[in-house]
């Protein structure tokens, strides 16, 4: 029986596809490979490191492909007691990278289990690490040598899955909230007692600089009515002096300024009411220039 050309082309084509989709595989730059056969590694050709285009035999060889490049772990934040018994809440993180595919895969088998154990080997050297350290060298003084050493029990423990921990850190280090209300609270009335304290203190240097001042203000002005005093007093005793001078040398011309004085302080327009002699002594020098009673 013979069939038509063009269907047993196509049935050799689909032949070929087949057979080329179970034979070749490609590994990516971020890829190694694993190529298995029935589960065990093919000596000389059984992993992979370069990326490109690579044959195996379709039913009886598998590839299993495993990333190169720098993965990450996160961890549940936990909570971890120092050494000084204090209760601090502590995120952490790893980062590591595949160095032996087969032991990483007959190990764990896949990047999430591997995450998983990762996670539990990490947890317990950051408590194993952190109970021995207390909270300032946790929080400031020695967390970059804390982390180093974490790391390094990490990669005493993870070398059996084949993996190799580039670096650990820890991301936050806080106290639990209970224990961070508390101390805010302490810290706060601290803060306020404090800044009672320099109020007072700048009350009282105020109450002190005022008085000083006071005192100042009454110096100054004490000495300055008693310099007016005195400059009054030399005054009056100038003036008297001259009055006297000036009585002594024309008697008339003293007695005549005097009462020419007398008449503008004593005669106001609209205001002044006397009830005098006409006669009188005060008003001479109304009847004459020279002061004396007319003949």
């Amino acid at each position: 029986m013979k069939y038509p050309s063009g269907l047993a082309l196509s049935l050799v084509l689909l032949v070929l596809v087949l057979l080329g989709g179970g034979t070749f595989f490609i590994v990516q730059q971020t890829q190694q490979a694993l190529v298995l056969r029935f589960g065990e590694p093919l000596p000389g050709r059984g992993l992979v490191t370069k990326p490109g285009l690579y044959f195996k035999l379709p039913s009886i060889e598998t590839a299993v492909f495993l990333d190169n490049r720098i993965l990450d772990v996160e961890t549940a934040k936990q909570e971890v007691l120092a050494s000084d018994n204090t209760r601090i809440e502590v995120d952490a993180f790893l980062r590591y990278r595949i160095i032996d595919p087969l032991r990483f895969y007959q190990s764990v088998g896949s990047v999430e289990r591997a995450a998983n154990q990762l996670g539990y080997i990490l947890n317990s050297a950051v408590r194993r690490v952190l109970g021995e350290a207390n909270l300032t060298q946790i929080v400031r003084d020695e967390r970059a040598q804390l982390m180093v050493k974490i790391r390094d029990q990490v990669n005493r423990e993870a070398d059996r899955l084949g993996v190799t921990v580039v670096d650990v850190r820890i991301r936050r280090a806080d106290l639990p909230r209970q224990i961070s209300e508390k101390v805010f609270n302490r810290m706060q009335t601290e803060r306020a007692r404090e800044a009672a304290e320099y109020r007072a203190q700048g009350s009282e240097q105020a109450q002190m600089i005022t008085a000083k001042a006071n005192r100042d203000v009454t110096i100054i002005q004490a000495e300055a009515r008693r310099q007016g005093e005195q400059i009054r007093g030399e005054g009056d005793a100038q003036r008297a002096r001259i009055f006297a001078e000036a009585f002594g040398r024309d008697q008339d011309f003293f007695a005549f300024y005097r009462s020419m004085q007398a008449y503008e302080t004593s005669l106001k327009p609209d205001s002044t009411k006397l009830v005098i002699d006409p006669g009188s002594e005060f008003f001479r020098f109304l009847g004459s220039s020279s002061g004396r009673a007319a003949q």
